[in-house]
């Protein structure tokens, strides 16, 4: 089967080897982040051009199917996806890591959207200091929260920001690093997107020893009547049932 895997996570990536030789894979990546982990197999850079340019792609590629295991914060893409599929009448399959559950000892706080968090912090902090680990696209909406902030992103944002303090770092982190980070820059709040997944859950925990209080943002809704693997494993059950 000629498949068109939506890439850019560690679990696409596990698939892609997990399906190749077995099917003809194409990776495909966003470009969004400087060097990028690579899968193995034959490998597609950039856009599509919207929902028109990526129907004309698959066609142009003769592909079969379309698993879209970008990140779970890719709307875009995954609209995108479901759009061309279902006027191409392909089958296309999400793949999703679960998302993140509270624990005891957990205070979490959630919101919709940056800019819904950003509003939320002055409500919990009294000139706090904030520690974001939203990716670069969405820190402009805390530019002017009027807090001590600290950003942690994998790539430079553009233009790079001068009202908070930045660190580039890329996971996985480990649970010591993220509580000394956490006790040294002396973090009242820290704000994170529902990502899920272990790469970067250390922070959680971390946030949990120092009863520090977390502003989580919830993951967009998936497109209506997409089928949904939270595992490689089940997008492997699915490709030959």
């Amino acid at each position: 089967m000629k498949i068109l895997l939506l890439g850019g996570t560690g679990e696409a990536r596990r698939l892609a080897a997990e399906l190749l030789p077995d099917h003809d894979v194409i990776s495909s990546l966003a470009g969004r982040t400087r060097d990028a982990r690579l899968p193995v197999g034959a490998l597609h850079h950039g856009g599509f051009g919207g929902v028109e340019g990526l129907s004309s792609w698959l066609v142009d590629h003769g592909i079969q199917t379309v698993i879209d295991a970008t990140h779970p914060f890719a709307a875009m893409m995954t609209a995108h996806a479901a759009a061309a599929c279902s006027a191409l009448d392909l089958p296309l399959l999400v793949l999703r890591r679960p998302g993140w559950q509270q624990q005891p000892g957990d205070t979490w706080h959630w919101t919709s959207d940056s800019a819904a968090a950003a509003a939320l912090l002055p409500a919990l902090l009294a000139g706090g200091r904030v520690f974001l680990t939203i990716g670069r696209q969405g820190l402009a909406a805390f530019a002017h929260t009027g807090l001590w902030t600290l950003a942690r992103c994998v790539d430079p944002p553009d233009p790079v920001p001068t009202w908070c303090e930045l660190i580039l770092d890329r996971g996985p982190y480990e649970p010591a690093a993220e509580l000394e980070l956490l006790r040294t820059r002396r973090i009242d709040v820290l704000v994170t997107k529902n990502s899920g997944g272990d790469m970067t859950s250390a922070k959680l925990a971390a946030a949990r020893e120092l009863s520090i209080p977390v502003v989580l943002i919830e993951r967009p809704p998936l497109p209506a009547g997409v089928a949904v693997a939270r595992t490689t494993g089940e997008v492997r059950a699915w490709l030959t049932g």
